[in-house]
């Protein structure tokens, strides 16, 4: 059986600065793909059946420089969206809310492009991502590529726990984490790992 392998892309300008980063796309910076391509040698050690990616280019550049270029690119995978918190840091939603947090508070409604969602709606998307690549585990390990928040609460849902609980999770950018099972109860086997430590 094999294991779900959650990479989190790389570092870009908005992530180094905590700015929330949703929809927008936003591209790695050089520290960002070197981390992915430190990646790759962990992986190719893998027996990965297949790959997917959040659409995100962030997201795909990560992917292609880790050794997964035949990702299957998958809309599911994406970031939250932040709605009218876009860009923004979280000391800067605390000006105008103070104590905001995402996983209680939830976002504002965006423009057009940043519409905004729930945590359920979030949910649901992880949920419909696991409900597709379970069933391929007895082939392989699967390999998800995407983004912090997303794979935080995708976390949550693989063992069974309510979305807000991927707040516990902490994910840094360029890092891979593992999920699999202990006689057959869901677990974390690894989690959100530099590649200096899996090397």
């Amino acid at each position: 059986m094999g294991e779900l392998i959650l990479i989190r892309h790389g570092a870009t300008e908005w992530s180094r600065a905590g700015r929330h980063t949703g929809r927008t796309d936003v591209p790695l910076t050089d520290a960002g793909e070197a981390a992915a391509i430190e990646l790759a040698p962990a992986l190719a050690d893998r027996p990965i059946a297949t790959a997917f990616t959040s659409p995100a280019s962030r997201a795909r550049r990560t992917a292609e420089l880790a050794g997964l270029e035949a990702a299957i690119v998958d809309p599911d995978l994406q970031e939250w969206d932040y709605g009218g918190y876009e860009g923004r840091t979280t000391a800067q939603i605390r000006t105008d809310r103070p104590g905001w947090s995402l996983w209680r508070d939830g976002v504002v409604p965006g423009d057009a492009a940043h519409p905004g969602e729930t945590i359920e709606q979030v949910a649901d998307r992880a949920d419909t991502v696991l409900g597709r690549v379970t069933p391929l585990l007895p082939r392989g390990d699967v390999a998800l590529v995407a983004h912090g928040h997303l794979l935080r609460v995708l976390t949550a849902r693989w063992l069974g726990l309510p979305p807000e609980a991927g707040r516990l999770f902490r994910l840094d950018t360029g890092t891979l984490s593992l999920l699999g099972t202990e006689h057959a109860d869901p677990v974390i086997s690894e989690w959100n790992l530099p590649a200096a430590v899996i090397g």
